[in-house]
C-alpha cells in the first residue's frame, strides 16, 4: 500500500444479514415465582423467552445472552426497582422496548421513566392476558421496524463511505497495485467478511497482481483453482454460493474445506466490455444477502471498475 497514512471510514460490521433465530428474544423479570412462570407459560410459543428473579440478575442474563427485543420487568422488586433496571439497559441496548408491570401506583417514577424513553408501555396488575399478549406483539413489531430503519440507513452510509474510500484511494495511490488492498480492506468491513481478495485480470486470465485484506491477516489465494472464480470470468456475472456445504458443486472442492470458507461471492470487475479483475468476498459461516445488498455489491463493483481504470489512465506515461 503507497499510503500507509490514509485513514478509512470504519462501517460496522453489520450488512451483512446473518440467519436469525425465527423467534425474536425477550425477557421477563419477576420477583414472584408465580408470575414468572406465568409470564414464561404465556410467551413461550411466540418467542424465545429469558427469564431473571431480580433487576441483578436480569443484567447478568442480558450480559450473556445479548440484546433481546422486548423485556417485561416487575416494578416493586428487592434491591432493584424495576424502572431502575431498565434505565441500565438503555445505553447498551438502545433498540429493546421496555414494558413495566406495575400493582401499585408509582406515577412519579412512571412518567420519569416514559418520559426519558426507557419504558414503552407500563400495565397494572393484575394484567389481563390478552391485552398483555397484544401489548407485547406491538412491541415486537416496534422493535422490527426499528431493526429494519437502522440497518436500511446503516446501507446507505455503507455505500456512500465505500464511493468516498474509492475516490480516495484513486487520488492516493501513486501505482494501480496501490489501490487493491484498501479497496479489499474497504469492501471487506463494509460488507462484513471474513477476508477479501482483489486480483487483476490479464484477457480473462487471473495475474500475480492482487490486493487481499483479512481479519487474521493470514490469506491463501486459490482463486485461479476456484469454480466460482472460473464461473465469473467466463460468464461476467457474479457468483454466488451463501452456504458452501449444501452446495453440491463446492461441497467437496479441497480449497474450501481446507480453508474454511461457508460462504463466497465472486463479483467480476468490468469496464465496459473488459474484465479488469475478481474481486471475492469470503465468510466464516453461511449468510444471506437481500436483493438489494446485491444491488449494492454489484454497484460497488462498477465504482471499483472506473477506480481502476482511473489509476491505470493516470498512471500510463505519456
Amino acid at each position: 500500500m503507497d499510503n500507509p497514512n490514509l485513514e478509512f471510514n470504519k462501517v460496522p460490521r453489520q450488512l451483512t444479514t446473518l440467519e436469525r433465530p425465527k423467534k425474536l428474544k425477550i425477557l421477563v423479570v419477576d420477583d414472584e415465582p408465580d408470575n414468572l412462570d406465568l409470564l414464561y407459560r404465556t410467551f413461550r410459543r411466540d418467542f424465545q423467552v429469558l427469564k431473571a428473579d431480580s433487576g441483578i440478575n436480569a443484567l447478568e442474563v442480558l450480559a450473556a445472552e445479548g440484546e433481546v427485543a422486548v423485556i417485561i420487568s416487575d416494578q416493586r422488586m428487592p434491591e432493584m426497582k424495576g424502572t431502575e433496571f431498565l434505565s441500565k439497559t438503555v445505553p447498551q441496548f438502545p433498540d429493546t422496548v421496555r414494558i413495566i408491570l406495575t400493582g401499585f401506583t408509582d406515577i412519579e417514577d412512571l412518567v420519569e421513566a416514559i418520559n426519558a424513553g426507557q419504558v414503552y408501555k407500563y400495565i397494572t396488575k393484575p394484567w389481563d392476558p390478552g391485552e398483555l399478549k397484544a401489548v407485547v406483539q406491538r412491541a415486537a413489531e416496534t422493535y422490527d421496524l426499528l431493526k429494519q430503519r437502522t440497518e436500511e440507513l446503516r446501507r446507505a452510509h455503507a455505500q456512500m463511505d465505500l464511493l468516498t474510500v474509492l475516490v480516495e484511494v484513486t487520488q492516493a495511490a501513486s501505482s494501480l497495485e496501490g489501490t487493491l488492498t484498501p479497496i479489499a480492506q474497504a469492501f471487506s468491513e463494509t460488507f462484513a467478511a471474513d477476508a477479501c481478495i482483489l486480483q487483476l485480470t490479464q484477457g480473462n486470465t487471473l495475474v500475480e497482481t492482487q490486493g487481499f485484506y483479512s481479519d487474521t491477516s493470514t490469506i491463501e489465494n486459490w482463486l485461479a483453482q476456484d469454480p466460482l472464480a472460473i464461473a465469473a470470468l467466463a460468464t461476467g456475472q457474479i457468483q454466488v454460493s451463501l452456504n458452501v456445504e449444501k452446495d453440491t458443486k463446492l461441497n467437496e472442492v479441497a480449497h474450501y474445506q481446507n480453508s474454511g470458507v461457508k460462504a463466497h461471492v465472486i463479483i467480476p470487475i468490468r469496464y465496459r466490455q473488459e474484465i479488469l479483475g475478481v474481486l471475492s468476498l469470503q465468510w466464516k459461516q453461511p449468510c444471506t444477502l437481500r436483493e438489494d445488498e446485491l444491488k449494492l455489491i454489484h454497484l460497488s463493483a462498477e465504482l471499483v471498475a472506473i477506480a481502476l481504470t482511473s489509476s491505470r489512465y493516470h498512471q500510463t506515461p505519456v
